[in-house]
């Protein structure tokens, strides 16, 4: 599930990334645009029945991002705004951040 609230002045828009408890055993994390890529930047917790982050991202942007799960696999939000190619041959999950 994926969650958009803005800050009261609208300058961050709060990013609530949630997975099922199924999808990863020992780690969830995202990588993405957001944070160059990085495997250790943004892991979720395990909570509320499944694994969840939240994010504060920028207005008015779009990021491409994917969960890589139990340091083994990777998999796209099934709830993302769109999907984009990547040079992998494969898709990228993508966040859109209005105004």
């Amino acid at each position: 599930m994926i969650n958009k609230e803005f800050t009261p002045k609208k300058t961050i828009c709060k990013v609530r990334l949630q997975i099922p408890s199924e999808w990863a055993e020992k780690e969830a994390v995202v990588v993405g645009d957001f944070n160059n890529w990085d495997p250790t930047a943004n892991k979720l917790e395990k909570k509320n029945g499944g694994w969840e982050t939240v994010l504060r991202l920028q207005p008015e942007t779009e990021f491409k991002f994917r969960y890589f799960l139990d340091g083994e696999r990777w998999e796209n939000d099934d709830q993302a705004d769109s999907y984009a190619p990547n040079e992998y041959g494969t898709e990228d999950s993508v966040v859109v951040i209005g105004k």
